[in-house]
């Protein structure tokens, strides 16, 4: 198992610090042989690529991506404009190695950054692909993410149900991915910063195992981000571990106190308020929270 530690910042916002901190882990699971998953866990910016294509092919795109992105990161202030240069220049890191790509690599990128560059501070998640951002808030979570999946799709257009999802041929189908052909513009949420949320960014080896009631199980038991990282990648490795898993645990101030009685239907009700993205300087625009209904699954041998 991987060694994970937990990092953090203080930040300054006009009524007052917050203190930060997270924690991430990449695995290349029980079934793959390589891990093709690249991660960055650096504030201002937190993200998951999930690479596809060829054996080394899918490994080059999310290299790639990430090192890009960790040059963002380290630029300091980070926009959506810049966050798009630099995706363009990480298609164009990907095409540079022909031998060992080609029209079915890529990779997905996902996650959350802190944008300071209005007045008033605020979280954006941008998407591109099927790897995830969830919000809890007050003991409940939402996906702040939309797949670009054909699933997705399906489900959307009311031909496929969540539950007929879970397990479709096309499951691992996207739509939407960082390739060597040309750029991609991510979707983008903002949200507003309030102290207590925790937010978890992952590639979908985690969500092949965990239900989103596992994963709120498993924040709910570890208030720490580096045990909550821990505590999932064990249960998904113990659930099979079928793909490549990447996770990452933002605290945004101290993890709350999680009440008892909270109803583990929670997933079904929980509202997210977002802010539509039209002043973004890439004229993307904000797509609403997404709320995905979880269900258990008994044959698991660790909560799903």
């Amino acid at each position: 198992m991987p060694k994970v530690t937990a990092d953090s910042t203080t930040i300054t916002l006009p009524d007052g610090e917050l203190e930060l901190t997270w924690a991430a882990v990449t695995h290349r699971g029980r079934r793959r042989d390589v891990n093709q998953d690249a991660v960055l866990a650096q504030f201002p910016l937190f993200v998951v690529a999930d690479g596809m294509g060829g054996h080394v092919g899918g490994e080059i795109a999310s290299t790639s991506t990430v090192a890009r992105m960790r040059e963002l990161a380290e630029s300091g202030t980070i926009t959506a404009k810049a966050l798009e240069k630099s995706l363009a220049r990480a298609v164009k890191d990907i095409a540079s190695h022909p031998d060992a790509t080609d029209e079915a690599t890529g990779t997905t990128v996902t996650g959350v950054f802190l944008d300071t560059s209005r007045d008033e501070p605020h979280w954006v998640t941008l998407n591109i692909g099927d790897s995830r951002v969830y919000l809890v808030r007050e003991g409940m979570i939402a996906q702040l993410t939309t797949d670009h999946s054909v699933v997705q799709e399906l489900v959307a257009a009311g031909r496929l149900s969540p539950e007929e999802a879970e397990n479709h041929p096309y499951g691992n189908v996207i739509t939407r991915a960082v390739g060597p052909s040309e750029s991609v513009t991510p979707d983008y949420v903002r949200v507003e910063i309030v102290p207590g949320d925790r937010f978890v960014i992952c590639s979908d080896g985690l969500t092949k195992e965990l239900t989103d009631y596992g994963i709120r199980h498993f924040l709910d038991e570890n208030p720490d981000p580096a045990d909550a990282v821990r505590a999932m990648l064990e249960a998904a490795l113990e659930n099979g571990g079928r793909d490549n898993i990447t996770i990452v645990v933002l605290n945004v101030g101290s993890a709350p106190e999680i009440d008892d009685e909270t109803d583990e239907d929670a997933t079904d009700t929980a509202e997210w308020e977002t802010v539509d993205d039209e002043d973004e300087e890439s004229d993307a625009a904000a797509e609403p929270a997404a709320q995905q209904q979880s269900d258990g699954d008994d044959s698991s041998t660790a909560p799903r």
